[in-house]
């Protein structure tokens, strides 16, 4: 992808860039999964079509694909006992936390059903018409077992899981909380619910999947090359370096394109039987049983303060759902382990086995669910105490790491509350629920804080220059629409000395060096740290060719003076253009290689990226509409490297704090164990209409603690206490405390009868 931005060469690191990549995406260029057409020998790719389970837990009893196959166009239908010999798919808990990306996922492997719309068969044929025509006429008949649905049933099994999420230890225990929430003078003990939420991207599932040999290539929509790569070799037991991953461009993920799904498995074995690329997409509905989601949660909230309003205890208890065949414990206490200073603290998480398809990652796993129920929490003691909402959090704000002792790297977490505050206005808030009235609308403000892990992973960038003073950048990084092309662009610029239309930047291919991909919020940090310090070891072997070759113009200068800038190369007060000096000291052009990795002090610091959201909603009194009218962000995330993508991502995070508070719910049918509104007329997320008046700002920060950039992860920031700020902001508007989430219409109207 080849930048086109007319911006002066210079500096370009915080700069408000236009996406590099946006003129193909608005004008069609990007090529995205299920669109790609370049097969070799002009062969034309069949299509498949996933027919899913009828029941949610059972065998096939019966299975007839007679009428199918007569369908004309129908090349051939895999099921169970077609399907080739797959690796098994192992224990539900993988022993290290790599193996839950890498290990092998077989698809058709037998005939127990373990969750409703698991993939029983799927049918290729020349069309996607034809596929999904006969995939109706499989006559399945099934033995169905009771399955178990409801985790926050009064008598759900609970247990106990080794780890949670991202590595955290499942429980921690700081002090006596018991004792202090005995004897404090202000208490409260309130419980919160989250339902199940689905990732939604635009752009589903898709891959195309061909062979040449004994070498597969997948053309598919994924967050994580590697993460693709490693898991499709394993089910299918092939050398990992015989998978090749092409991902230039991804429709949205947002966790949910972490790991192989059936898509990415099914057309590659599909492929390899037919010795024919094969393209298979899951439908919308699909997506709901197939790709993941966000488990439902009940968390409940313990806290204890003194009569000066500090915090002498805070207990947060987890349980949520877990697939009974897999694994997944979100981290959602975790957050209350970092945030605020207490005297006494203990977070625990419990699990529930159902009879679903797994959770998974979903942006911010869990701060986005943590922090709905310890920043309402907060809220709630706030009054109890008869102290502002935002006072109460600066007499909680801790000097250091209450849960590790770990000095912060950076906190600004007040600073965020305060400009927030003086930005939003937050003086015309009423301490008085329900007390501020416009016409037949209720008005109220709300505030909550956000804070998420700064991460960093191994990542490798190759760097290259040629006679004419372009450059190449590349790394297997994806860009699922934060910007990767424009901000990597943006640092071999300002590194190089160059202007951005002499950077080119390829990501998305596993034959490129490897990274740790999109997903975290840390591949801003990783790939970009890793194409930094690829630049300065490519601008080092360039002054030190220039300072020894015979035609160098720069010949006998100390290479240790070289300033790369204006496309030239300085010693002192001697300068040669970058190109015409390739061009004579080495016509094959420069190439280095840079990684990233974590250093000493992002093991010794504390690292978090901080946030304060405010919100204001209008509830009507008679129908008890809920009417978000305005919004803001402030945020402290280390250094910005573009403002303008920056924003956009924490625009899109607080919208996904919106929606989890007002709309989004998918609602698990506890009878049969399948998702009802299954599609995106009935899961509800917010739509131009619901978000008025928003915006995101930035406080000024350079973080050095955790790599050389400065910079923190921002991409699933915004979405921590999102949802809290506008759940706040209802019950600051018409006294509803609504701890069952979203708070709808009805939920409120009852609280104010």
């Amino acid at each position: 992808m080849t930048s086109n931005t007319g911006a002066a060469p210079g500096r370009f690191i915080g700069l408000p860039i236009d996406r590099v990549d946006g003129r193909l995406k608005v004008t069609g260029g990007a090529c995205y999964a299920f669109e790609h057409a370049n097969l070799a020998r002009g062969t034309t790719p069949a299509y498949g079509v996933i027919l899913g389970a009828g029941v949610p837990k059972g065998r096939i009893a019966a299975l007839d694909t007679a009428r199918a196959e007569a369908v004309p166009g129908v090349l051939k239908i895999l099921t169970h006992r077609s399907m080739t010999s797959l690796p098994a798919f192992g224990a539900p808990v993988t022993p290290t936390v790599p193996e839950v990306f890498t290990r092998a996922r077989p698809m058709l492997a037998g005939d127990e059903i373990l969750y409703y719309d698991q993939p029983v068969a799927l049918v290729i044929a020349t069309t996607w018409e034809a596929a999904r025509g006969a995939a109706a006429l499989i006559d399945i008949r099934y033995t169905q077992v009771p399955g178990f649905f409801d985790p926050l049933a009064a008598n759900a099994e609970r247990y106990k899981p080794g780890r949670i999420n991202a590595g955290f230890p499942t429980d921690t225990l700081h002090g006596d909380p018991d004792a202090a929430l005995a004897s404090a003078p202000v208490t409260i003990d309130q419980t919160y619910r989250l339902p199940y939420e689905i990732h939604a991207p635009m752009e589903p599932h898709a891959t195309l999947a061909q062979w040449d040999g004994d070498r597969l290539t997948l053309h598919t929509s994924t967050q994580t090359i590697a993460n693709i790569q490693s898991g499709v070799a394993a089910t299918l037991a092939i050398p990992r370096e015989n998978v090749r991953v092409i991902s230039p461009y991804i429709g949205g993920g947002f966790g949910s394109k972490l790991i192989p799904h059936a898509d990415a498995i099914l057309a590659a074995i599909a492929a390899r039987d037919l010795q024919r690329p094969v393209k298979i997409a899951f439908t919308r509905q699909q997506m709901f049983a197939n790709a993941g989601h966000r488990p439902a949660t009940e968390q409940r909230i313990r806290l204890a303060a003194d009569g000066e309003g500090k915090l002498t205890a805070l207990v947060h208890d987890v349980i949520a759902a877990t697939a009974r065949f897999e694994e997944f414990a979100e981290q959602s206490a975790v957050v209350s382990r970092s945030f605020y200073g207490s005297a006494t603290r203990r977070t625990t998480h419990r699990l529930v086995r159902v009879d679903t398809n797994r959770g998974e990652w979903m942006r911010a796993p869990g701060e986005a669910s943590g922090l709905l129920a310890l920043e309402c929490a907060m809220d709630e003691m706030a009054e109890k105490l008869k102290l502002d909402p935002i006072e109460f959090r600066v007499r909680n704000e801790p000097d250091r790491d209450p849960e590790t002792g770990a000095p912060f790297s950076s906190r600004n977490l007040i600073a965020c509350m305060r400009e927030g505050a003086r930005r939003f206005g937050w003086t015309q808030r009423s301490a008085t629920p329900g007390t501020r009235r416009e016409g037949r609308k209720l008005i109220g403000i709300g505030m909550a804080g956000a804070m998420r892990p700064n991460y960093i992973g191994p990542a490798q960038a190759r760097v290259a220059i040629d006679k004419s003073g372009k450059v190449t950048v590349q790394t297997d990084m994806t860009d699922i629409g934060t910007g990767t092309y424009t901000i990597l662009a943006q640092i071999a610029a300002e590194r190089l000395g160059l202007p951005l239309q002499a950077i080119t930047v390829e990501l998305g291919d596993s034959s490129l060096p490897r990274s740790p991909g999109s997903g975290g919020s840390w591949g801003a940090a990783s790939s970009g740290t890793a194409v930094h310090n690829a630049c300065l070891a490519l601008c080092q072997k360039i002054a030190e060719a220039a300072v020894a070759h015979d035609a160098s113009p720069l010949r006998g200068t100390n290479a240790a003076q070289a300033k790369f800038e204006q496309a030239s190369v300085t010693f002192g007060d001697r300068s040669a253009p970058l190109a015409e000096l390739i061009a004579r000291i080495s016509p094959d052009g420069f190439e280095a290689t840079g990684s990233a990795a974590r250093g000493e002090t992002y093991r010794t610091f504390s690292q978090h990226a901080y946030g304060a959201h405010f919100a204001e909603v209008a509830v009507d009194i008679d129908t008890g509409e809920i009417r978000l009218r305005r919004m803001l962000g402030v945020f402290t995330t280390g250094k910005i490297l573009n403002p303008k993508t920056a924003r956009s991502q924490l625009i899109g995070g607080m919208i996904w704090g919106i929606g989890s508070a007002l709309t989004e719910a998918a609602m698990l049918d506890p009878r049969y164990g399948h998702f009802v509104n299954h599609d995106l007329a009935e899961y509800q997320v917010p739509v131009h209409a619901d978000i008025a008046d928003i915006d995101a700002v930035f406080i000024d920060e350079d973080d050095d603690k955790g790599n050389p950039l400065g910079i923190k992860g921002i991409g699933e920031l915004g979405n921590c206490g999102a949802n809290a700020a506008v759940v706040n902001a209802v019950y600051n508007a018409c006294g509803v405390r609504v701890r069952d989430l979203p708070v709808t219409l009805d939920k409120v109207l009852a609280g104010m009868a």
